[in-house]
């Protein structure tokens, strides 16, 4: 059996490498295990430049998981997040506010727009009851880029909380904790780093996560009991995902052998770039504008033709060895393309022509 290679946000096409450091079985109490699990949180917070003031908590499930966990860790019960929102992630945010009883408070953008810091900014000055801020760092239902930096600046000086969803971001576009005041940054195994699902990780302060005992809606989602725990014993509360964390170690040993963030970043926008050059070659149309996309996934237009069928296009790329993913925009019909995972731009390459073919084969012409 071939196996495809995942043209997605994740899960991703893993090295072979990644792959074969799940052959081996792991106590989940043994010394050796939790020497591992906390090599892996060492240098997922030395990645994002927190070593001295955060620490990284490691939890079971995907990245929502650990999206949930730190707002119904961080926000207090009596909190009020405000959520800017351009996207499928960042409703999802509303959503799970909605499900944890904290107030939320929406500004919403269009799809194409980034998130504005002016309007954050006037949003926090005109209501003080506003606690926090969470902000989806790179909005995969497109792959719109937010500015981080600036909004983040621009919550400390309200003197609020940012919370921080970086799950398409961490480890292939910069972000640095020492000079970016974020409260909590959230992503997970299976994206950027080129793991396998399993593992979400919440990169939090200190002192905010010290604080935080007693807040939590849940006992399985307790980021603060989850960190005292670890902090005490080396070990997970209930059992890990063994194979996903050695998966990450293999992972992360790759990814620092390729030179950190700037380099797989790199990757990534060449990837991307080789994606939108040949799709524009197509006749194919992005949705956002260049200086809007993140070198992570692309979001593109539909063919206006009558005998375009995505369902039939994705079986089609499938067939030849791809798989793309549906749109997420709720109005436009399109459907989007990875440019993560491991891969380079010879994969991406084989993946427009496979594209390019299946479309001719339902007879679509530009």
């Amino acid at each position: 059996m071939n196996t495809p290679i995942l043209l997605t946000p994740g899960p991703l096409t893993t090295s072979a490498q990644t792959k074969q450091a799940m052959l081996v079985d792991w106590g989940s109490w043994d010394q050796s295990f939790n020497q591992l699990t906390a090599s892996v949180c060492h240098d997922i917070t030395q990645i994002a430049n927190g070593q001295d003031t955060h620490v990284c908590i490691p939890l079971q499930g995907s990245g929502t998981f650990a999206v949930e966990a730190a707002l119904g860790t961080l926000v207090p019960r009596g909190g009020k997040v405000l959520v800017p929102n351009n996207g499928a992630y960042c409703q999802r945010i509303v959503r799970i506010l909605g499900y944890l009883g904290r107030q939320a408070v929406v500004i919403d953008h269009r799809e194409d727009e980034p998130a504005n810091p002016e309007r954050i900014e006037a949003a926090l000055a005109a209501d003080t009851h506003i606690t926090h801020v969470a902000l989806v760092h790179c909005e995969t239902g497109t792959g719109i880029l937010n500015p981080l930096h600036e909004i983040a600046q621009r919550v400390a000086d309200q003197g609020r909380s940012l919370i921080v969803d970086a799950m398409s971001s961490f480890a292939a576009l910069p972000i640095d904790l020492a000079c970016t005041p974020i409260d909590a940054l959230i992503a997970a195994s299976g994206k950027c780093l080129e793991g396998v699902p399993g593992m979400g990780f919440v990169i939090a302060r200190q002192d905010k996560i010290a604080a935080a005992s007693g807040t939590c809606h849940s006992l399985a989602l307790d980021l603060h009991d989850q960190w005292a725990y670890l902090r005490k014993t080396g070990q997970w509360r209930f059992t890990p995902p063994t194979h996903v964390v050695a998966a990450l170690r293999a992972a992360l040993d790759q990814f620092l052998a390729e030179g950190g963030t700037a380099s797989r970043g790199a990757r990534y926008q060449n990837n991307c770039n080789t994606l939108v050059k040949g799709m524009r070659e197509l006749g194919l149309h992005t949705f956002l504008a260049d200086e809007l996309q993140a070198p992570i996934i692309v979001t593109f237009h539909a063919p206006a033709h009558p005998d375009f069928d995505f369902n039939r296009l994705y079986q089609g790329v499938r067939d030849k060895g791809f798989i793309l993913y549906p749109g997420k925009l709720t109005q436009i019909e399109t459907f989007r393309v990875g440019c993560i995972g491991a891969i380079g731009t010879h994969e991406v390459s084989l993946a427009v022509d496979a594209i390019s073919q299946t479309l001719r084969e339902q007879g679509i012409h530009f």
